[in-house]
């Protein structure tokens, strides 16, 4: 098989390589495309869509493979791998980064801390960045710098017909809006350009874990607490079993607990001081913030969400964190089968609810919390817990309606959320305006394997 104008790699089903290559973050995806085309620059990108058009195939962009839908991977059509594209340069005079769209976060987070530098990233930094930053990108930095998406200076993407266009705030504004929150409904992004921000490149960072039996005492304490805290300070809170990672005491592995990870982007002493009050809560299981590379800290948990594990996602965001929000969090959180299984909860504001709600496609600029609930379970044991954990976290879902947000973070809808949801993401005002750009650049709906937008 050939692709006019194409240099990279040609994968097929009889290739040795090929299982390896259809292989994608989230186990229990399982899907044959007929080919992969492993792109080496943008110009095979563009050949890739055309040769796609021209045989009537369905397109998969592969960035890092990591979206829990396994949106990266599709059945019988074309999977257009940028993985081999993850190059990242820095100018440290302008504070930019140029970024291939096959780049995982740490590749972003290597490159960039050499100058003491960084931009909002994701919290496990095997993450691709073209899929996090298309959908919005949320982590540790966002409430002092802003999201991912608030750093998107430039993009370079294919279109639907194989073209190659700029989108910025001069080029193409209304792609560039889009692409910012709007997810691959667009193009395929092979470059992105990002502002980037001093940080680090040593950070006050790391979790504080208590007991399970206090985790509604902790949640009423880490409302006012999250509340209060400075825009430099950003928290993640994780509840489930104690991750077996080397820097825990192993007497403590897999007990039922819940953890405040913190990041501090600024100095280390102010850091000191904006954490103190949550370290003297209550009687912590261990607690592990310490000044630490910053890129140390991005990658702290990479181990607890590995490549090959079954995973299975619900999520919403959250009205506020009453006093009734927390206990049935509390109560539904630790009924998971798997000790492999937690839900994560992120702190927004800041910096995320000082930009316009219609300046980019992202539309949860007002939103306090988000949580995902994430099933997780081993590949021989989906016997055992599939479908337990599939209904631990539907039901846990359930259970939280009263309490949601009309929204949801559109990264981390799973395969089994449709339309509707899709929609819930962005909000009528939003999709409808994204409808509209989709029609424009991509009116056949070329790129529809992803949370997708219909062309309107």
């Amino acid at each position: 098989m050939k692709i006019d104008g194409f240099r990279g790699r040609l994968i097929t089903a009889d290739h040795a390589d090929y299982d390896t290559a259809r292989a994608v973050w989230n186990g229990a995806v399982d899907r044959r495309p007929r080919l992969i085309a492993r792109c080496l620059d943008t110009a095979d990108a563009a050949a890739a869509v055309r040769f796609a058009r021209d045989h009537d195939l369905e397109i998969a962009v592969r960035g890092g493979g990591h979206n829990v839908a396994g949106t990266a991977v599709c059945d019988d059509g074309i999977v257009i791998d940028l993985s081999a594209m993850r190059a990242v340069s820095v100018d440290p005079a302008d504070r930019t980064a140029r970024v291939q769209g096959g780049a995982l976060w740490a590749d972003v987070d290597h490159e960039t801390q050499a100058h003491g530098l960084a931009t909002t990233g994701g919290i496990v930094s095997h993450t691709g960045v073209a899929g996090l930053t298309l959908g919005g990108g949320i982590g540790f930095l966002m409430r002092k710098h802003g999201l991912a998406v608030d750093n998107l200076l430039t993009a370079e993407a294919v279109t639907a017909d194989g073209s190659i266009l700029r989108a910025s705030a001069d080029d193409h504004p209304d792609l560039y809006w889009a692409l910012r929150g709007g997810g691959g409904n667009f193009g395929i992004v092979t470059l992105f350009r990002f502002a980037l921000h001093p940080v680090g490149p040593t950070v006050l960072a790391g979790p504080v874990f208590w007991a399970a039996d206090d985790t509604a005492d902790v949640l009423r304490f880490y409302r006012d607490f999250a509340a209060a805290a400075p825009d430099e300070l950003g928290t993640v809170v994780r509840l489930g079993t104690v991750p077996p990672l080397p820097v825990i005491p192993e007497e403590l592995h897999w007990r039922p607990a819940v953890a405040v990870v913190c990041c501090y982007a600024g100095p280390i002493a102010d850091g000191e001081r904006a954490v103190e009050a949550l370290r003297r809560l209550g009687r912590p299981l261990v607690d592990l913030l310490a000044p630490k590379p910053y890129s140390a800290h991005q990658s702290a948990t990479d181990d607890t969400t590995p490549h090959g594990w079954h995973y299975y996602w619900k999520s919403t965001d959250l009205a506020d964190l009453s006093d009734d929000t927390i206990s049935v969090i509390a109560e539904h959180a630790y009924r998971a089968g798997s000790p492999r299984s937690y839900a994560v909860m992120f702190h927004m504001g800041g910096a995320v609810g000082r930009v316009a709600h219609t300046a980019t496609a992202y539309a949860g600029r007002d939103v306090a919390h988000n949580i995902n609930i994430d099933a997780v379970w081993l590949p021989g044991e989906s016997g055992e817990h599939a479908a337990a954990e599939t209904a631990w976290a539907r039901r846990f879902l359930d259970v939280l309606q009263p309490h949601r947000a009309n929204s949801v973070y559109v990264n981390f809808l799973d395969s089994d959320d449709g339309t509707s949801r899709v929609r819930e993401a962005y909000g009528e005002h939003i999709y409808q305006r994204l409808a509209e750009v989709k029609a424009k650049y991509d009116p056949g709906n070329t790129f529809q394997h992803n949370k997708n937008i219909h062309p309107g």
